[in-house]
């Protein structure tokens, strides 16, 4: 498998599957002399890690990284840094039922299709345990940027929307994100949540979900026009997370129900400086940042791993039906939250990176 390498000039590939030893990843590029430790990117990982919940599946992963390069004397060297998390929990017996039959909407179909082989445990590298990976090389992206551009950026995600219930904008307090087990800013939507998820969880179902990732802070002038385009690598980073259907950059596709006076983001001066009226660009125009929040959303799907019976082939094809058993999110876009964060971090990461090499003599807008 020849795609697991993400970014340009700040660049990670992960490695290792769901039932595996251990997962982990290694970061290329990144700056020396940026202090680095384990408890920095721990941090992150405890807020994406299994078992937090009973809206989260229930399997116990401490999810403790340990950094086996590219860091001394507590700062980084520039030199790869690889991290490294051991899998303690996996349960492989769980998934030997669909050994040789193919869950529906997961990739053991096209994996087999593509490669004539697939790991059947926890879905190997199809799995979202990958993204306990992305969570730690964003750590280390934060890092980074923190050193760059000073400790006032800001990258926060929050769950908007749950099985077709939103919140009401006007609760939101990014306070509360870290105060309920759905990542929500608004406390008041929570207990309808509970109700949603408890439900089909009655039902043996699940639900999807929206996320919408902010990043504040950061200067005009990250990105390019045309092919590297700020938005197009978000959105290309947002879609390779697991279970993720659809991206959103700003108004998204409410921009196609406006008129263009209303859509336009209008420019005034205020206090010296370039002031945006509105944002439905969502902080990008022709492929590079405005200085103005960078927002994202993304649609989880909900997830298939049901244990209700449903219709699929085997793999010699002959038709036959499936319940997954396992432990599996309900919603599996809320533990999304931090791994969309993570990919944001790292997308702003590696523009950053690329502005300072082509750009040198450019100062950037405050």
């Amino acid at each position: 498998m020849s795609a697991n390498l993400f970014g340009t000039l700040f660049r990670y590939i992960t490695w290792g599957e769901s039932h595996g030893p251990a997962i982990g990843c290694v970061i290329d590029g990144a700056p020396p002399l940026v202090a680095l430790c384990e408890a920095d990117i721990q941090f992150h990982l405890d807020r994406r890690k299994p078992g937090k919940s009973r809206f989260t599946t229930q399997r116990k992963e401490a999810d403790e990284v340990r950094i086996l390069s590219g860091v001394f004397d507590g700062v980084t060297t520039g030199t790869p840094i690889s991290l490294y998390i051991e899998n303690t929990d996996a349960r492989s017996k769980d998934y030997e039922n669909i050994r040789h039959k193919y869950r529906p909407g997961h990739a053991d179909f096209t994996y087999d299709q593509k490669y004539g082989i697939r790991d059947y445990c926890g879905g190997g590298r199809s799995s979202a345990r990958e993204t306990a990976s992305r969570v730690a090389a964003g750590a280390v992206a934060r890092k980074v940027l923190e050193n760059a551009l000073g400790e006032d950026i800001e990258i926060r995600a929050a769950v908007i929307e749950i099985g077709g219930i939103a919140i009401n904008r006007k609760n939101w307090d990014w306070a509360q994100v870290d105060e309920n087990p759905f990542f929500s800013p608004d406390a008041a939507v929570v207990p309808k949540w509970e109700a949603a998820l408890d439900a089909a969880r009655k039902e043996l179902s699940s639900l999807g979900a929206v996320v919408e990732v902010v990043a504040s802070g950061f200067p005009a002038g990250l990105g390019a026009p045309l092919i590297d385009k700020l938005d197009a690598d978000l959105a290309k980073a947002m879609m390779s997370i697991n279970a993720v259907k659809g991206v959103e950059i700003g108004a998204g596709f409410d921009a196609a129900r406006l008129r263009g006076e209303e859509n336009a983001d209008q420019i005034r001066m205020k206090d010296g400086v370039p002031h945006f009226l509105s944002n439905h660009a969502g902080g990008i125009l022709g492929g590079i940042s405005t200085g103005q929040e960078i927002v994202v959303r993304l649609a989880f799907k909900p997830t298939s791993s049901l244990p209700q019976p449903l219709k699929t082939i085997d793999d010699e094809g002959n038709e036959t039906e499936i319940a997954t058993k396992g432990r599996h999110d309900p919603c599996v876009g809320i533990r999304g939250v931090p791994v969309a964060e993570a990919m944001m971090a790292l997308t702003l990461c590696d523009h950053w990176l690329r502005h300072k090499a082509q750009c040198v003599p450019v100062v950037l807008a405050d």
